[in-house]
């Protein structure tokens, strides 16, 4: 299924498209969670929160546990960057999974 897009300005688009309802899709949203006995807080946009939540269902995980699970396996972890990580695969999840 194509989409028409006047003129192929595609952010115009997603622009217009975008309604006051989801505005909150775009207000970064602090959470908690214990990783291996460790506090951390995560902030991310609620976009993503949205994707990791779909993710986990899909995974029959909590989201704590697949959090858990990323943390321990994304390589940019290494590197202090989970929120990172997180991001990139939400993007990836969206890009490859859903449909």
């Amino acid at each position: 299924m194509s989409i028409y897009i006047e003129n192929n300005d595609i952010l115009a688009h997603m622009f217009n498209a975008c309604t006051t309802s989801q505005i909150n899709e775009f207000i970064p949203e602090k959470r908690g969670f214990r990783i291996h006995g460790h506090s951390t807080t995560i902030r991310l946009e609620r976009a993503f929160w949205n994707v990791l939540e779909a993710m986990a269902h899909e995974q029959e995980m909590t989201l704590s546990e697949m959090i858990q699970r990323i943390h321990d396996d994304c390589i940019m972890v290494n590197d202090k960057n989970l929120a990172s990580c997180l991001r990139v695969i939400c993007l990836k999840f969206v890009n490859i999974y859903a449909g």
